[in-house]
C-alpha cells in the first residue's frame, strides 16, 4: 500500500517552500538597520505631554490641519470603509475618518505612543464615536490585522518609520487586496526646504515612493492638491 501518494508529497513540498520563503522574509526584516536612529525618542517618553503636541499639531499654521477636511476628501474614504490611521498622533484625522465612515465603518488609530492612544480613546468616547479602536504599534510593525482595512493613511509620519521595510511589510499585510495607501509627507528639496525639514526628514519624495513601491504597492495617477505647498499627497494601490 502506498502511504505517501505523489499529491501528498507535492503538498508537503509546497508547504516547506512557503515556510522557507516566510523565514527568509522575516530574517531580512529582522536584519534591517535603522534609517534614522532616535527619531521617535520624543514619543517614547513616559512623561509625554499630549496637550503640548495638540497645540503643536492642531493649529491653523500647520498646513495639514488647515486643510484637514480637503485631505479627508482627497483620501477617497467612503461610508462603511475600514481605515487605519498610522501615526495617528493626537487623533486629528482619526475623528474625521470616524465621522466619514459612519457606524458601518471603523477606524484603527495606530501609534507608538501610549499617551496619544489614551487621548484618542478619550476623545472618541466624548464624541460618542463607537467605531474607533486603538493599536499600539512598534518600530517595525503597525500591527494591523491581516487584510482588515480598505485604506491606510499616513500623514507626516512616513519619515518617522525607523525601519521602513519592516513597517511597510506589515502595512501591506493589513491592507485588503486592492486597498489604498495614502501618504502625505514634507517636500524635501535641497536649497528650497527649511533647515528643519532638511535635518529632520531623511529623504525626498522620489526615495520614499521607490521604497513604498518596493513593498508591493503601485502609485496611482492623479494631480497634486493645489492647497498643499509644504507637503505632497500620493496614493498607492496594494498589488494583488
Amino acid at each position: 500500500m502506498n502511504l505517501h501518494p505523489r499529491s501528498s508529497t507535492g503538498s508537503h513540498w509546497l508547504v516547506g517552500l512557503f515556510l522557507l520563503l516566510g523565514t527568509l522574509c522575516f530574517s531580512a526584516a529582522a536584519q534591517e538597520k535603522s534609517v534614522k536612529p532616535g527619531i521617535n525618542d520624543n514619543f517614547k517618553k513616559a512623561d509625554l505631554q499630549v496637550e503640548e503636541w495638540v497645540e503643536r499639531f492642531e493649529t491653523e499654521s500647520r498646513e495639514v490641519f488647515a486643510h484637514r477636511r480637503e485631505i479627508v476628501e482627497a483620501a477617497g474614504i467612503k461610508e462603511g470603509d475600514a481605515v487605519a490611521d498610522v501615526g495617528a498622533g493626537t487623533g486629528l484625522f482619526t475623528k474625521l475618518f470616524a465621522e466619514k465612515v459612519g457606524e458601518k465603518g471603523k477606524v484603527l488609530a495606530v501609534d507608538i505612543a501610549t499617551p496619544f492612544l489614551a487621548n484618542i480613546h478619550k476623545r472618541a468616547e466624548a464624541a460618542g464615536l463607537k467605531n474607533v479602536e486603538t493599536i499600539l504599534c512598534t518600530d517595525r510593525n503597525a500591527r494591523i490585522p491581516r487584510e482588515s482595512v480598505d485604506v491606510v493613511f499616513i500623514c507626516d509620519t512616513y519619515h518617522h518609520f525607523e525601519y521602513p521595510q519592516s513597517t511597510m511589510a506589515s502595512i501591506h499585510w493589513g491592507l485588503k487586496p486592492g486597498g489604498t495607501l495614502v501618504v502625505i509627507d514634507f517636500h524635501r528639496i535641497e536649497g528650497k526646504s527649511s533647515e528643519w525639514t532638511l535635518n529632520h526628514v531623511r529623504a525626498g519624495q522620489d526615495v520614499f515612493e521607490k521604497e513604498i513601491e518596493a513593498a508591493g504597492f503601485e502609485k496611482m495617477p492623479g494631480p497634486q492638491p493645489e492647497y498643499l505647498k509644504e507637503n505632497y499627497l500620493v496614493k498607492f494601490r496594494k498589488k494583488s
